[in-house]
């Protein structure tokens, strides 16, 4: 059976990224660097979180003292998605175990999860995935869709769930038809709290399975879900990964010498097994947006797509930031107006 119920698509043409048949930021160059096929995006894999561990849900209260409400965080959420896109934002990540709501931790005792212990689906969660992939849909935007996140892994029974797990999901997207999902298996695959089937050197069995799971199931130009994984900051994908993978996906985190951001990209798209795929920065915590030279204007220069991840840490309390929680999702620091600012300067939105 080939699905198709949505109106966006998103297809690869060579390392361009394009959005209906069409590259992105369409004849947009900036500073002589063509934009033209990137995909430009930010960090939000809180927009569904909820969790269910009751000895810390009381950490995630808002500052008027009430209860977290996932429903109303994802309503927040929704509501800011038309403004990021008018400022030239056309992706984002969610994922369907979130993400750390302190920025880096060691430890995550939060239950922040789609999946039961067996690799079911929670329909709750799900609604809520659901309401945000639909709405980017309507603002012809591109969802990079993460499946597993460290920490959360831990809780699956056996690597039987964990397979159960991706075909479940790959299911509900193929069952929905979305052309403008592209699966990310987990988030920084080469964690050490990984389980193996998800750490290199088996990452690419996961990948495979989502691909053979959906060829010929969506019609679309590739007839399939589009699949990779992507690995910690400064590192560069294994082999077989950037053999398989549909497109590649790296971090910028602790590149704070933007050369050295350069180097990972170039190193990136010189590796023997490189394809001519696209290369997408989804998470780089590397900010200093007034300055002539900067991780995101290094992607721009590299024609490397580049994703803003905004943690903020005050004190003992996460604020600000997209990733921490309760998730204030305006643009009210300075950080994330000097990131719009750069990213509508160089979209032209």
């Amino acid at each position: 059976m080939i699905c198709m119920t949505n109106r966006t698509i998103v297809s690869f043409a060579g390392d361009a990224i394009h959005i209906n048949g069409q590259p992105t930021y369409a004849g947009r160059t900036y500073n002589g660097h063509k934009i033209e096929g990137l995909l430009l995006n930010v960090r939000l894999v809180q927009a569904t979180y909820h969790d269910e561990n009751p000895e810390t849900q009381s950490w995630w209260r808002y500052p008027d003292g009430t209860d977290f409400d996932p429903d109303r965080n994802t309503d927040q959420f929704l509501k800011m998605l038309p403004e990021w896109r008018a400022q030239g934002m056309l992706g984002f990540t969610i994922n369907l175990q979130g993400g750390s709501p302190r920025g880096y931790s060691t430890d995550q005792p939060w239950r922040n999860s789609a999946f039961t212990p067996t690799g079911e689906l929670k329909a709750p969660y799900m609604a809520r995935i659901a309401r945000v992939i639909d709405a980017a849909d309507e603002l012809g935007m591109a969802v990079i869709l993460g499946y597993f996140y460290f920490g959360q892994t831990r809780h699956f029974i056996d690597e039987a769930a964990i397979e159960r797990a991706v075909d479940n999901a790959t299911d509900w997207l193929l069952a929905r038809g979305d052309g403008h999902v592209l699966v990310e298996i987990a988030n920084e695959c080469d964690h050490w709290d990984y389980p193996p089937i998800i750490k290199p050197p088996r990452a690419v069995e996961l990948i495979k399975r989502v691909q053979q799971r959906s060829a010929g199931k969506l019609r679309t130009p590739a007839g399939r879900l589009l699949a990779s994984t992507s690995f910690l900051g400064q590192a560069i994908p294994s082999d077989d990964v950037v053999g398989a993978a549909d497109y590649l996906l790296i971090h910028g985190n602790g590149t704070k010498n933007p050369d050295a951001f350069r180097q990972q990209i170039r190193g990136t798209r010189a590796h023997p097994a490189y394809r001519g795929q696209p290369i997408v920065c989804n998470e780089d915590d590397h900010f200093d947006f007034g300055n002539p030279d900067n991780n995101f204007l290094v992607a721009i220069g590299e024609y490397c797509s580049w994703g803003y991840f905004d943690y903020r840490f005050a004190g003992e309390a996460w604020v600000e930031g997209y990733q921490s929680v309760p998730t204030d999702w305006s643009t009210n620091s300075e950080r994330k107006k000097g990131f719009f600012k750069l990213l509508s300067t160089i979209t032209r939105s």
